[in-house]
C-alpha cells in the first residue's frame, strides 16, 4: 500500500511506465519527458542533494513557476525525508525573507535568474541558507544548477543504485512532507506542516469520488505553491497521468488547444472569463445567432436538469440537445481542446449560474471546498453527486459538522500536524479535537454543504444586521459590466460597494452613449455612469433581503492589485488592506 509521497512516485514510475508523463514547452512546441527520464533525473537530484548536506527533517524552498522541474524537485526533497516549502512568484523579496527564515530552510531552490534577483536582494539577511541553486542554468557565480546538482548524484546513483530507494522507504506517513505559508488574508502568514499521511490520505479520498486515469492530460497552470494545484498533480501521478505545463496564465488559451487536456484544475476567474468571452460574443453577434445560442443554452439547462435530478431524459429534449451541441456547443468546447471530461474548481466561491452554464454545454465543473490546512479537501461534488450552489459532500473520511454559530469544523486524517512554532495559534484553532475552518455554511437537506462566507468577513450593520459580503459580491461579478466588488458596511447603517467595472463594456456603453470621457479615471466620475452603474448593480441583486441591499456604490478607475497588497497570491481579496486603503472613498459614502 502507498502510505507516503516518496512511495507514490516510485509507484507511478514502476506501475505506469510512460513515454510522456510530463509535457513542457520547449522552443515553441510541446515535448515530452519520459517516466524513465523523470526517475532518473529525481534519483539524481535526491542524491545530489544529500551530498550537499540535506538531511530527514530539513527545509527546501522552492521558489518557482510550474514546469516538470517543480514536480521533479518536490519529489526529490521529500524522498530524501526532509520538506519542501514552496512560495509563490509573485511575492516580494520582504514576503520571501520572511518564509525562509521562519521556515528555517538551508537550500534555496529557484528556476530562473529574475527570480534569483529577489533573492539575491535579501540574500544577506538569510543566515541560515547554506546553498543556493537554480534551476536553469544560468547561475550566478556561487550558485549551483540544478543539472550540477543532478551531476554530484549521477556517480552514487550508478555506483548504489539502491540508495534513493532505502533513503525514501525510512519516509513515515507521520513525517513532514511540506510547510505551506497561507495567504496571508488576514495577517502575518503561517506556516501549515503537512504529513506524507496528510496528503495521501486526501488523494486516496479523491481517487474514491473523481475519476483520474492514466490516459488522462492535464493542464496544469494553477501555481504549484497552492495547496489544490500540488495534491491535485500527486493525485494525477497516482493514477499515471501525462501532466502538461502551461507556459503562463497569460497562454492558457493557447495552450489548451496545443495540449488538448482531458482535466483541467482552475479557480472560478478562469471560468468567469470563459463565461463572460462567449456572452459577450453572441451579444455582439446578428440576431439571429443570438437566439440561436440562447436555445441552445435553453435546451442545455433542461437536459442537465433531467441528468442530475435522475429523470430520463425526453427523445425530444435528446435529440434538441444533439442539436444543441452540433450547432453552437461544439464550437465553444472546441476552444478548450475538445478533449475535456471535467474541471475542478477550488479556492473561491463558484457562481451557481456559471456552474449551470458550463453543464448545459457539456463542460462538467466539479467544485470542492478546503483549506490549506486540510490537504487541502473537506469536500467535493462528484458525478454521482452534484449540485449547483454547493461545494458538495463531505470527503470519504472527513467529518464535518456545524458550530452553533455556524462555522463549519472539520475533522479527519488530512487535517494539518499544525502551524509551525506557533502552538498557540494551532491550539485555539483545533479547540475541542475540531478544525474551526473561519467559514460559515450548512448543510442543505441531502447533505451537501453550502458555504456562505469567510467568519471574519461577515459585515454586522449599524443596526445589528448580519451580511454575509461574498454571496452578494458574486452576485455583482456575474454583471457584464463588473470586474470586480467589494461589499462594505461593518458598524455602518447601511451596507455599499466598492465597485470595479469592465472598462471596455463601460467605454463601449459611455460612446454608444454621447457620454464623452477622457480616460477610466474621468469615465467613473460622471454622474450618467455612477447612475447607469447603480443601476446595474439593483439588476444584479434582486432577492436580497432590505438590510442586504446596496445603497451606494463608490466606481473605482482600476481594479484591486498584488503591489498594494490588495490580492493574495491567488487573488482573493484582502478585505482589510481595501478597506484600509479606500478608507477615504468608503468614508465619502456614509456623509449625510
Amino acid at each position: 500500500m502507498v502510505e507516503t509521497l516518496s512511495q507514490l512516485f516510485m509507484n507511478t514510475i514502476a506501475s505506469y511506465p510512460k513515454d510522456d508523463l510530463f509535457l513542457c514547452k520547449i522552443d515553441g512546441t510541446y515535448a515530452p519527458i519520459s517516466s524513465a527520464e523523470a526517475d532518473r533525473r529525481v534519483r539524481s537530484f535526491s542524491l545530489g542533494l544529500r551530498e550537499l548536506g540535506l538531511q530527514p527533517g530539513d527545509k527546501v524552498i522552492l521558489l518557482s513557476e510550474n514546469r516538470p522541474e517543480w514536480a521533479i524537485a518536490d519529489f526529490a526533497i521529500m524522498s530524501a525525508g526532509a520538506a519542501t516549502v514552496p512560495v509563490y512568484t509573485s511575492l516580494t523579496p520582504e514576503q520571501i525573507k520572511y518564509i525562509i527564515n521562519d521556515s528555517e530552510a538551508k537550500i534555496v531552490i529557484c528556476s530562473n535568474r529574475d527570480l534569483w534577483l529577489k533573492v539575491e536582494a535579501i540574500r544577506g539577511g538569510l543566515p541560515k541558507v547554506s546553498r543556493y541553486i537554480l534551476i536553469e542554468d544560468d547561475a550566478a557565480e556561487g550558485v549551483l544548477t540544478m543539472s550540477e546538482v543532478m551531476g554530484r548524484g549521477a556517480p552514487i546513483l550508478a555506483a548504489s543504485p539502491r540508495r534513493f530507494d532505502d533513503t525514501a522507504r525510512l519516509v513515515n506517513p507521520g513525517d513532514l512532507a511540506s510547510i505551506i505559508y497561507t495567504s496571508g488574508t488576514t495577517g502575518v502568514p503561517k506556516g501549515v506542516m503537512l504529513s506524507h499521511g496528510n496528503f495521501m490520505s486526501n488523494i486516496r479520498a479523491m481517487d474514491k469520488v473523481v475519476s483520474f486515469t492514466r490516459e488522462d492530460t492535464i493542464l496544469s497552470f494553477l501555481p504549484l505553491s497552492h495547496v489544490l494545484e500540488r495534491m491535485t498533480t500527486f493525485s494525477f501521478l497516482y493514477n499515471g497521468a501525462t501532466i502538461a505545463y502551461a507556459e503562463s496564465i497569460d497562454t492558457v488559451a493557447q495552450n489548451l488547444l496545443e495540449v488538448r487536456p482531458t482535466i483541467m484544475v482552475s479557480v472560478p476567474r478562469l471560468f468567469d472569463k470563459i463565461y463572460t468571452r462567449v456572452i459577450d460574443n453572441v451579444l455582439a453577434g446578428s440576431p439571429v445567432k443570438r437566439k440561436l445560442f440562447f436555445w441552445a443554452l435553453n435546451t442545455g439547462k433542461k437536459h442537465s436538469a433531467c441528468l442530475l435530478e435522475g429523470r430520463p431524459v425526453p427523445a425530444s429534449l435528446r435529440i434538441k440537445r444533439g442539436l444543441a451541441a452540433k450547432l453552437v456547443f461544439s464550437k465553444i468546447t472546441a476552444k478548450t481542446g475538445g478533449r475535456i471530461r471535467f474541471f475542478v474548481s477550488g479556492g473561491a466561491p463558484l457562481s451557481r449560474d456559471i456552474a449551470e452554464f458550463f453543464h448545459a454545454m457539456g463542460l462538467v465543473i466539479l467544485e470542492g471546498y478546503g483549506l490549506t490546512e486540510t490537504a487541502p479537501v473537506l469536500a467535493v461534488n462528484s458525478f454521482e453527486k452534484l449540485r449547483f450552489g454547493t461545494v458538495g459532500a463531505a470527503a470519504p473520511g472527513v467529518e464535518l459538522k456545524i458550530a452553533e454559530d455556524g462555522e463549519i469544523l472539520a475533522r479527519g486524517p488530512n487535517v494539518m500536524l499544525g502551524y509551525y512554532k506557533k502552538e498557540a495559534e494551532t491550539r485555539e484553532v483545533m479547540a475541542g479535537g475540531w478544525f474551526h475552518t473561519g467559514d460559515i455554511g450548512h448543510f442543505d437537506k441531502d447533505g451537501f454543504l453550502v458555504i456562505t462566507d469567510r467568519k471574519k468577513d461577515l459585515i454586522v450593520t449599524a443596526g445589528g444586521k448580519n451580511v454575509a459580503p461574498q454571496p452578494i459580491e458574486n452576485l455583482l461579478k456575474a454583471n457584464p459590466y463588473i470586474l470586480n466588488s467589494v461589499v462594505v458596511g461593518q458598524n455602518r447603517k447601511f451596507v455599499s460597494a466598492l465597485v470595479v467595472p469592465d472598462f471596455d463594456k463601460l467605454a463601449a456603453y459611455a460612446k454608444d452613449n454621447g457620454i464623452a470621457f477622457e480616460g477610466p479615471a474621468d469615465l467613473v466620475k460622471k454622474q450618467e455612469i455612477v447612475d447607469f452603474m447603480t443601476a446595474e448593480v439593483n439588476r444584479s441583486t434582486p432577492d436580497l433581503a432590505p438590510y442586504e441591499r446596496i445603497k451606494k456604490i463608490a466606481l473605482l478607475d482600476k481594479d484591486f492589485d498584488a503591489e498594494f497588497d490588495e490580492l493574495t497570491p491567488t487573488l482573493k481579496v484582502k478585505r482589510n488592506v481595501v478597506e484600509k486603503n479606500f478608507k477615504p472613498i468608503i468614508d465619502a459614502l456614509y456623509i449625510e
